[in-house]
């Protein structure tokens, strides 16, 4: 599958009279949200429970630090994080993920894209979240049966292009979570933007991902959205084959602290990390991208929020870094991401994709 020769060309076939029609109303529609998102999100500090909304489906994405809105990539799997990099390109193309997570999670998901147009798309998917078997117990301790906990994301996504270099896209999702006899739902929303250069390969984006509530509750208290504003961008260097990418996130607040645990001795105590480079970094993550051909890939990425939250002694070298690999075969694209956060959890994600036009 062709990486950005196709994603270039929605853009290219604009027309004056297309573009002028089209921004003033889509600007309004997709980039302001983005500035005022931000205001209320700032007030926020308490902690977010739905997490497993920032978990992506893509192995690229998992392979470059988990958080990335930049890069371009014929793949559907790749759009769950910034609907404004879904595209007319991915026409009629199928995408399905697995992950085994930590302990006996287990992730899996599908999605599938149209074009709608010359210079829009759609895309419908569910991602399933499977966290294995728990033993059930009353307040008294009594145990009460087994139980599988889970979470599921029903997604609506639509993209278009604002102007010849600029596109975006909002993604509606409904979430809906089954703990024992507890149930509850949500809806969120992901609004986000990218332009693209393709002379000098940058792209660069924006997105507020989460925006939403709770609409059935657990119990008595409602549960936040981990409502998040997110910017990047992604470039090669010189003419080796290299994409290099820098995405901010966590940024509806300044302070992230974590505690340190040192060698993990008895007499060590934790101590906790507030400095301003620390919190500068656990707000970056760092990519990049080797791509020799248009059939192949290898990406790394680094998370230095991710290192230092497994901050213990059993945290292992490879905590906070992550690879992928990719290889279109015929009418297939597939991809394998591997990720060790802790020495007790290795992540595996796989990915695979087709077009369904080309059989």
């Amino acid at each position: 599958m062709d990486k950005k020769a196709n994603f270039q060309s929605p853009y290219q076939l604009m027309t004056s009279r297309s573009i002028h029609s089209y921004k003033r109303h889509l600007i309004l529609a997709l980039v302001l949200p983005l500035i005022a998102a931000v205001i209320p999100c700032r007030a926020q500090d308490s902690p977010a429970s739905y997490n497993f909304l920032n978990i992506p489906s893509s192995t690229l994405i998992y392979g470059l630090g988990g958080v990335n809105i930049t890069t371009i990539e014929d793949d559907l799997n790749s759009i769950d994080q910034n609907p404004g990099l879904l595209g007319p390109e991915v026409d009629m193309q199928l995408g399905v993920n697995y992950m085994r997570y930590v302990g006996d999670s287990n992730f899996a998901g599908v999605k599938f894209g149209r074009r709608a147009g010359d210079h829009g798309a759609w895309a419908a998917g569910i991602q399933y979240f499977g966290y294995g078997e728990i033993k059930g117990a009353d307040i008294n301790g009594v145990l009460t049966g087994n139980f599988s906990p889970k979470d599921m994301v029903f997604n609506a996504i639509y993209s278009h292009d604002i102007s010849d270099r600029w596109r975006g896209g909002i993604n509606l999702k409904l979430v809906y979570s089954s703990y024992d006899s507890f149930t509850a739902m949500a809806v969120a929303t992901d609004l986000g933007v990218n332009y693209y250069d393709p002379e000098r390969d940058l792209s660069f984006s924006a997105v507020v991902s989460n925006l939403g509530g709770q609409v059935k509750r657990f119990q008595d208290k409602y549960d936040r959205l981990p409502i998040d504003l997110r910017v990047g961008i992604s470039k090669s260097i010189g003419s080796l084959p290299i994409v290099w990418s820098i995405t901010a996130w966590n940024l509806t607040k300044w302070h992230l602290p974590y505690y340190d645990n040192g060698d993990g001795s008895d007499d060590k105590k934790a101590e906790i990390k507030d400095s301003f480079s620390s919190n500068l970094f656990r707000h970056l993550v760092f990519a990049a991208d080797f791509v020799p051909s248009e059939k192949f890939h290898v990406g790394i990425g680094y998370n230095y929020k991710t290192r230092t939250d497994m901050s213990t002694y059993k945290r292992s070298f490879l905590s906070g870094f992550s690879a992928c690999v990719g290889l279109n075969v015929k009418n297939f694209a597939v991809g394998v991401a591997l990720s060790q956060p802790h020495t007790g959890a290795t992540t595996i994600m796989l990915n695979l994709s087709t077009k369904l036009y080309e059989f």
